[in-house]
């Protein structure tokens, strides 16, 4: 009857929420406590609901019993399939009260109103930072653990999120899809592009602050600050020589492994820096300085 009179005699003492059956309330109650008495006997996760353990082991068992109609796609769960089934209706029935944008899903909404909020429920428990949505701070924590589970299938190489790995097969598959409209060049990623159109129009957004000098990229002020800071943090373990940035330290360690990378194109010579071979390749060009 509680269903037709709209009674909730049930009250959560810690946050108030009403419930209209005791069983209910005990469910919610596992929120606060953290309690988490259903467990799969497959991987050992556990749930505070019987219901949300029951489709999670649809995952082990691959079982997708709701299948849309139209293109054949399904799911473990029928409220993915309602989701889903939206993509084919265009139906955007949750709608942003502040600026009027449109989505599928309530998730969604949910997730794009804290662009409105500032709202970052998300904390790392590492380093304190915080993130607007849970996918972001499992992201961030790949910096304190080390994890990259999104691996290259060509050349091995590990990321830390998907996007990386994306950008990364790009040097595989050779695609370009970014090109200057001043020169002709392409670029795999649009970053790429927007760095190179500093060339053509000379912008040097990022300034030192202690001198004044200007650069094309950021990377690019913060190995200049370290002239600045003084800071010298790549060691030569051979000779426990300091450095400024790696690649200093890099063309150093040649010294020691007597690495001759740079090779002249028009003999069979080859060198250590590539300043050196730029000034040998003059007694062939006859180029003069």
């Amino acid at each position: 009857m509680r269903i037709h009179t709209g009674e909730k005699p049930f009250t959560c003492t810690l946050c108030g929420k009403c419930f209209s059956q005791l069983s209910h309330l005990n469910q919610h109650m596992m929120i606060h406590t953290g309690e988490k008495p259903f467990t799969c006997i497959q991987c050992g996760k556990s749930f505070n609901k019987s219901s949300s353990l029951y489709r999670h082991m649809k995952i082990h068992t691959g079982e997708k019993p709701f299948t849309c109609t139209q293109c054949g796609k399904s799911f473990i769960q029928s409220s993915s399939l309602n989701e889903h089934m939206m993509s084919h209706t265009g139906r955007k029935p949750f709608i942003c009260t502040l600026c009027g944008k449109s989505f599928s899903q309530s998730a969604y909404l949910i997730k794009h109103m804290r662009i409105h909020t500032g709202e970052k429920p998300f904390t790392c428990p590492q380093c304190g930072k915080s993130f607007n949505q849970s996918s972001h701070l499992n992201q961030h924590m790949r910096i304190h653990t080390g994890d990259k589970p999104f691996t290259c299938p060509k050349c091995g190489k590990s990321f830390s999120c998907s996007s990386y790995l994306n950008k990364h097969m790009k040097i595989h598959t050779g695609e370009k899809l970014f090109t200057c409209t001043q020169c002709g060049k392409s670029f795999s990623q649009s970053s790429s592009l927007i760095k190179h159109m500093r060339i053509h129009s000379g912008e040097k957004p990022f300034t030192c602050p202690k001198c004044g000098k200007s650069f094309n990229q950021s990377s690019s002020l913060n190995k200049h600050m370290k002239i600045h800071t003084g800071v010298r943090e790549y060691m030569c373990l051979e000779c426990e020589k300091t450095f400024i940035t790696a690649g200093d330290l890099k063309r150093h360690q040649r010294i020691h492994t007597g690495e001759k990378t740079f090779k002249c194109s028009h003999c069979s010579k080859r060198f250590t820096h590539s300043r050196t071979l730029k000034t040998h390749e003059r007694i062939h060009t006859g180029e003069k300085p």
